[in-house]
């Protein structure tokens, strides 16, 4: 689920907060964005300091532990032969997904 783009320099999200939080526990940000839209109604001031303080806490796990960069991995030789030959003859069989 993770991409390539920091969340702050989308031009989707505000400061990426829910976007990152989603990210890292799995869900869907806008769950996220809902809740706090609900509980905004209620407590404004207290939603905002919360928002921030969940920002601060992204920011603070974001520079501890920053994202591995996922290593590209090389096709195998037989797939990539069986793929390229025209021969009928040359199928490779591959396990069927369920």
């Amino acid at each position: 689920m993770m991409s390539g783009v920091d969340v702050l320099n989308r031009h989707d999200t505000f400061l990426g907060i829910c976007e990152a939080i989603g990210q890292d526990f799995g869900f869907h940000p806008d769950w996220l964005r809902a809740l706090l839209s609900l509980a905004l109604l209620f407590g404004p001031g207290l939603v905002i300091a919360l928002y921030l303080a969940l920002g601060l806490l992204v920011a603070a796990s974001r520079w501890l532990f920053p994202p591995r960069a996922v290593e590209a991995v090389d096709a195998s030789p037989r797939l990539c032969a069986a793929l390229s030959s025209n021969d009928d003859d040359r199928r490779l069989d591959l396990p069927i997904a369920a």
